[in-house]
């Protein structure tokens, strides 16, 4: 292989998940995150979606690498199963061998196992990966496993990744009661032109490369145009081409090596090849100040002058101090991911998300807090001020109202006028 002629000390584009070589985009660090909070936090759990190749593989292996002793996990990759097979497997991954049990018995263990975890003070996280091609029989079953409680908190955390399809199972309306525990949902998307050169250029100093530039500056943007900033396309072409370079014994890879690769592959350029045009699309549209949307705005306030103003959308907005968030607040008394704010139209929710310093109200550090028009939330050593635009909306929609009503007035008095002069 090529290993020798580049001076690396290791392949720095195979397609299995390695989480030594995961790259976190803004978006691949969010997704991290909202993985990240199921074990704080039990009402509900995490959907992970993304086009195939998008690294939803890699993110788990990652996440499952940095969990402590104190977290159980059952992992689930072979999804087309019956209900039954399904409970079976779960149970095989938390050490049962459960293959002559009954459905009865299979349900009957798994809530036992999961209340003697709870009192030894260990958390349970189910996994399942590819949850697009499980059967509606078996979501309901994961639907019925959220449900295992003790009279405090529920018992067991639930991460289902998949591809978008996921996304369309659980918006149809026979899933309504399983979307309903949905907590948080995020679509991953593909990486930016200039992400997939950080991404290439990320895989190549883990692999060795001490800071040597082995791809020429002219590759990348076709390296975007073929790849669409997937994962997976970059890799198989980046490999490709560095096996180009390899035989003709070239220790840098140039536009020449890129085209043999993509020649080499029988690839078009991205948009031609694939019709899931929508995967390159943002996933929230831009706010703007008139958006029909806005739930709410957060004033940003330090040592009594306002230094940010953002508006709410219905979904989810994170607050920390890393560049990956809705808000950053670069302070060293603020988390990397500190808390969120959930939105819908009937409001606003703000929760701590088991940061270091917490969040205040009142003077009170609170975990969870529905945020009333005026709320000032302490979050470090920043205030954050709640204004409710419901409010005002509700205004201007009376006065709105009001107004063909006085039009239709004036108009039957017109009217009677006339009537009395043709009389």
């Amino acid at each position: 292989m090529y290993l020798e002629l580049f001076k690396l000390t290791e392949l720095p584009f195979r397609l299995s998940p390695d989480p030594a070589f995961l790259y976190l985009s803004k978006h691949h660090a969010r997704a991290k995150a909202y993985m990240e909070s199921t074990i704080w936090f039990t009402d509900g759990f995490v959907v992970i979606t993304g086009e195939i190749g998008s690294g939803k593989t890699t993110l788990i292996e990652t996440f499952l690498r940095e969990l402590g002793q104190d977290v159980v996990v059952a992992q689930v990759n072979q999804t087309q199963l019956s209900p039954t097979e399904f409970l079976q497997l779960v149970l095989v991954q938390f050490g049962f061998t459960p293959f002559k049990m009954k459905k009865a018995e299979l349900l009957a263990t798994i809530n036992t196992f999961l209340i003697e975890q709870y009192a030894s003070g260990r958390k349970v996280v189910l996994i399942i990966d590819e949850a697009q091609n499980l059967s509606d029989r078996v979501l309901e079953e994961v639907r019925l496993l959220s449900g295992i409680e003790t009279t405090k908190e529920k018992v067991l955390r639930i991460i289902l990744a998949g591809q978008p399809e996921l996304n369309e199972k659980l918006n149809a309306p026979e899933f309504v009661q399983l979307a309903q525990r949905v907590r948080l949902r995020f679509h991953l998307t593909p990486l930016s032109q200039s992400e997939t050169r950080n991404y290439i250029e990320h895989r190549l100093e883990v692999a060795g490369d001490h800071g040597r530039q082995i791809f020429a500056d002219d590759t990348f943007d076709v390296i975007f145009r073929y790849t669409g900033g997937v994962p997976r396309l970059i890799n198989s072409l980046c490999d490709t081409a560095m096996m180009s370079a390899y035989s003709h014994d070239a220790n840098s890879v140039t536009v020449a090596d890129i085209e043999a690769a993509v020649a080499e592959l029988q690839w078009v350029d991205y948009m031609s090849r694939t019709n899931q045009l929508k995967s390159l699309r943002p996933v929230a549209a831009p706010v703007t100040s008139d958006h029909p949307d806005v739930i709410a705005r957060i004033l940003i306030a330090y040592e009594g002058q306002t230094v940010a103003e953002r508006q709410l959308l219905p979904g989810r907005f994170i607050i920390g101090r890393t560049p990956d968030n809705d808000l950053q607040i670069d302070s060293k008394y603020v988390s990397r991911h500190h808390c969120q704010i959930i939105s819908t139209p009937d409001g606003s929710v703000i929760e701590d998300l088991n940061s270091t310093n917490g969040i205040y109200v009142k003077q009170k550090r609170a975990r969870k807090h529905n945020l009333n028009d005026g709320d000032v939330v302490l979050v470090g050593k920043h205030e954050l001020m709640y204004i409710d635009e419901r409010h005002s909306k509700a205004h201007s929609t009376e006065d709105t109202d009001d107004v063909p009503a006085l039009n239709k007035k004036e108009e039957e008095e017109e009217e009677e006028g006339e009537d009395k002069e043709g009389s």
